[in-house]
């Protein structure tokens, strides 16, 4: 997703973020821009220890990290599950990949 501004569809995989979004829930995204804490994001995790890539993840961005310029504190919905800052520290704000915007669509069941 890295890039300039644009709006694209990303479908959401995993219950990190319930209540707010479900397994199988299309988002609408704003590529680019700057993190808004508060607000879901989708993020780019950090890579894993054999040095695979991070994977994309929808996270909340709830503010600055204390001390470190430019990074990003980040939160799961779902307090029993899901990657947060407290596993792998803050984010970079260039692995903010965007904004969501919103639900478009959330699959029947």
């Amino acid at each position: 997703m890295p890039g300039r501004r644009a709006l694209v569809l990303v479908r959401v995989r995993g219950r990190s973020m319930l209540p707010t979004y479900r397994d199988g829930d299309v988002l609408l995204v704003l590529r680019g821009g700057r993190p808004r804490p508060g607000r879901a994001h989708v993020v780019r995790l950090p890579p894993g220890t054999d040095g695979s890539p991070g994977p994309l993840a929808v996270k909340r961005i709830t503010g600055p990290a204390p001390g470190a310029p430019e990074h990003w504190w980040m939160d799961s919905d779902n307090a029993a599950e899901g990657v947060t800052s407290f596993d792998v520290g803050p984010l970079a704000g260039g692995r903010i990949e965007g904004t969501v915007i919103g639900l478009v669509w959330r699959p029947l069941g």
